[in-house]
């Protein structure tokens, strides 16, 4: 006798198995709040008088997908342990630590497919870390890396703010080809593997650093663009771009991007804060978007007006920036590696104690 009723099973099955399989993070914004499954961040919560509905406040944490492809530098980044640096130890240790971040009241996290200096700031940079070649191709082993950091953000609820540029790293591009095929192949790998969790910056801090116009300040929208109009299945990404410290956007990136990036490095006084955002404000092509820092290397948490609060008073997302320091141990900072991406240092306590006050 024949069983009808096993074809309906494995159909089940295969439905639920592709239902658990679905994304369960979708990033949007309206008007200049930023919204998580169709409901506002931080829904109706104030903090010291200050609303913060709406705000998306990070941490920058590029170094995530790391690698040294040059033989001569690699040793740089060994563990204390091993003695040896491992790419994916790497990875592990970021994705371990996620978890933590959201229980303490993060957001989400910049990463970057070039990373950041390793050394917090660089003159030079020797090594050579790039999940995408000299052509503008994707490198797997990166992008897997990625792959794994981006499924538990959307896991946990996380937004991942993913740069694809870093001056310095840009250089071993062979053309301004290379350069559009590479933001081209990232974002549509990001569509395609159904990621909805993700804020595209096209490059950090776009300037006179860059060697391709295309990604400098004059150009840089261009790059925006073309970003924004891929599409799989009608969906596109969320894009934008930040500048060096202490500048804001140009008219031209301001209105075509979905979003603000400003960092606050060399912003020495919190006041400077304030003035930088209402700066940003008055632009002529600002339309009104969210704001949102995505690295300031400033502290003071422990007093009452810093920079960090001093962005949410003005209703404005703000992202820490925190590498080791020369002589420093292994758990402080986010960006040398090899990176501790726990809470352990006293800088990161001091973050996260007045970042958990939101919850």
């Amino acid at each position: 006798m024949k069983n009808h009723l096993l074809p309906i099973t494995l159909a089940l099955l295969l439905f639920v198995s592709c239902n658990n399989t679905e994304n369960k993070t979708t990033l949007s914004i309206q008007s200049d709040e930023f919204y998580i499954n169709d409901q506002p961040t931080l829904k109706g919560k104030v903090w010291r008088n200050y609303s913060i509905q709406g705000l998306l406040p990070n941490v920058r944490m590029v170094q995530g997908i790391y690698d040294d492809l040059n033989p001569e530098t690699v040793n740089r980044w060994a563990y204390p342990d091993t003695k040896t640096w491992d790419a994916n130890r790497n990875t592990k240790e970021f994705i371990e630590a996620m978890s933590l971040w959201k229980e303490n009241g993060l957001l989400a996290f910049t990463i970057n497919l070039q990373g950041g200096s390793p050394e917090g700031y660089s003159k030079t940079q020797p090594w050579h870390n790039s999940a995408i070649t000299e052509k503008g191709e994707l490198r797997s082993d990166y992008m897997n890396r990625l792959k794994q950091i981006l499924t538990e953000a959307d896991r946990l609820g996380m937004v991942a703010i993913v740069g694809v540029y870093y001056f310095g790293q840009e250089r071993r591009m062979e053309s301004e080809e290379a350069i559009k095929t590479g933001l081209i192949n990232a974002v549509d790998w990001i569509l395609e593997n159904s990621f909805q969790n993700v804020l595209l910056e096209v490059c950090n801090e776009s300037s006179f650093l860059y060697s391709y116009s295309i990604l400098q300040e004059k150009r840089v929208h261009e790059l925006i663009n073309l970003a924004k109009s891929r599409q799989v299945e009608g969906r596109s990404l969320l894009v934008g771009t930040s500048f060096l410290g202490n500048h804001i956007p140009t008219d031209t990136v301001a209105a075509v991007s979905d979003f603000i990036l400003i960092h606050g490095n060399a912003v020495e006084k919190w006041e400077g804060i304030v003035e930088q955002i209402n700066k940003t404000k008055a632009l002529k092509g600002y339309k009104g978007q969210p704001i949102v820092y995505n690295e300031d290397d400033h502290e003071d948490f422990d007093q009452p007006m810093n920079n960090f609060v001093a962005a949410t008073s003005q209703k404005v997302s703000w992202g820490y920036f925190d590498y080791r320091r020369k002589g420093e141990a292994f758990e402080c900072g986010y960006q040398n590696p090899p990176v501790d991406w726990g809470i352990n240092s006293e800088r990161k306590k001091a973050f996260f104690k007045i970042l958990s006050e939101w919850k």
